[in-house]
């Protein structure tokens, strides 16, 4: 594989680029091929972003990677970090860039601030713990409002980005708690707090984007279809339990948790496209 293709790590990146497409069905159904231009201004946008910041990580990370991940091409020789960091900065820019063929303010601001986020995230905020987990968890949600936005709906996803940035912080705590061990100059939430004070925090975080998923259901009651939620929020309440005594288990069980909600969201996208 091209060298440059190993940095940006293309699978994950084209994931998260296709995101956008189910995030868009997400807030306004089959309406979004209406929008299909700013899709795809979008799908390459977040492939500049992942790819960007992926490139960061690795120039900040080489020397963690030397072990953990020997095989990418800054830490065989193949990429010099300055290189990887350069390369990042410009995939970086070049997301910006493509967001202003959107004309739309919205897009173009949400796609400024996650750029700057996640600058600052791979750059410093990283090693500062409980900063950096909510960094990763506001990123996270900005892809669905980001998505909401290209649709010409800013506020659609608002709920579901919500609930996926709040949940992201306790899955985010729970991982720390798990690399405790291991995390070397950083300082995170349960180095500074304690296991225990830290798990609980982390419950608080499983047990708000539960409470943040029911604003569809007294929106709209009738939408039995999104029902489908209460799986989601029984196994973030689930985590919520886990992650005092099995913070492995807990942030496992989150990534269930948050397909539980995400099937939620979509199966409502169905009801409003082509049952009501």
């Amino acid at each position: 594989m091209n060298k440059y293709l190993r940095l940006f790590r293309p699978v994950n990146a084209t994931i998260a680029s296709f995101s956008i497409i189910i995030a868009a069905f997400m807030a306004v159904g089959t309406s979004m091929a209406d929008y299909w231009g700013n899709l795809i201004i979008g799908i390459l946008t977040v492939f500049c972003f992942v790819a960007g910041g992926n490139s960061l990580n690795d120039y900040i990370d080489v020397d963690i990677d030397r072990k953990a991940h020997p095989e990418r091409p800054v830490v065989t020789g193949k990429i010099t970090p300055e290189n990887a960091r350069n390369v990042g900065i410009l995939m970086l820019a070049l997301s910006i860039i493509l967001s202003i063929f959107t004309f739309d303010i919205y897009c173009i601001t949400i796609v400024v601030v996650a750029v700057i986020l996640m600058f600052s995230y791979e750059m410093f905020l990283k090693q500062r713990g409980f900063v950096g987990n909510l960094t990763i968890a506001l990123l996270c949600g900005l892809v669905f409002v980001l998505a909401g936005a290209l649709v010409g709906d800013v506020t659609a996803n608002i709920a579901v980005g919500g609930m996926a940035a709040l949940v992201t912080v306790g899955r985010e705590i729970a991982k720390d708690i798990e690399d405790m061990e291991s995390d070397e100059g950083r300082k995170t939430l349960p180095m500074s707090i304690g296991v225990r004070n830290a798990s609980i925090v982390a419950a608080i975080f499983f047990i708000a984007g539960p409470v943040l998923s029911w604003y569809p259901i007294i929106k709209d009651p009738d939408n039995y279809m999104y029902y489908i939620v209460v799986l989601a929020d029984i196994v973030f309440f689930y985590c919520a339990y886990k992650v005092l005594s099995d913070p492995h288990k807990a942030q496992k069980m989150a990534k269930v948790g948050m397909l539980f909600g995400l099937l939620a969201f979509v199966m409502s996208a169905i009801y409003y496209s082509f049952m009501v």
